[in-house]
Parts: C-alpha cells; structure tokens; sequence
C-alpha cells in the first residue's frame, strides 16, 4: 500500500521538477514569458466573463421565453375551451332537427314495411 507522504511528496517533486523543465526550454526569456503568461491570463479571464455573461443573459431570455409560452399555450387553451363550446351551442339545435328527421324516417319505414306486408298477404 503506498503511503499518503510519499506520495505526496512525490506529486510535489514531480511538479517542480516540470515547472523548472518548463522554464529552462521556455522559447522566450522569462520577463517575455511572464508577460506573455499575465497577457494570456488576461484574456482567459475576459473571455470566463463575456461567457459568464452571456450565460445569464441566456438564463434571462430562456426564463422570459418559457413565462410567455406559458401565458400564450393559457391563452390558446381558453381560446380552444370558448370554440368548443361555440361549435356546441350552433350543432344542437341541427343535432336536435337531425334526431327529429331520424324519427321520421324510422316511422315512415315502418309504416312502409307494414303496407308491403298487408300487399304480400292480400295477393
């Protein structure tokens, strides 16, 4: 089992070692290098907040989308609901005719097939 210290101690040595590799095969002296680390900081540090920003701004826009497809589907639902009931109250009336000519028919057939069947036994 390794032990925690040495091996600590070794992640710390190793990382050391490299840093210094770093430095000494560094293509630029280490004022340049500096400067040139700081200036790369820099704009990695302007670029997190642009990204930052535009994330909340995102955040703000995806939540404002979503309250108003909300309020919209609300309005459609109440629009459908008051149609419905529209194509209801105007079917009815014609739904109640129908019944009635359905009536009539179904009388109307009956009193025929009684005629046919008095005709039959007559003849």
């Amino acid at each position: 089992m390794i032990n925690a210290k040495s091996l600590l101690f070794g992640i710390v040595v190793g990382g050391a070692i490299s840093a210094t590799a770093t430095l000494l095969n560094a293509p630029k002296p280490g004022r340049e290098f500096r400067y040139d680390v700081k200036h790369k900081g820099d704009e990695a540090i302007q670029a997190f907040k642009h990204f930052k920003e535009d994330g909340v701004e995102l955040k703000d826009q995806i939540a404002k989308t979503s309250k108003e497809g909300a309020a919209l589907i609300k309005d459609l639902s109440a629009d459908v609901k008051q149609s419905i009931e529209s194509w209801k109250q105007t079917v009815e009336p014609h739904q109640k005719n129908i019944q009635k000519y359905l009536n009539q028919i179904e009388k109307s057939l009956k009193e025929l097939e009684e005629k046919t069947k008095k005709q039959t036994e007559e003849a």
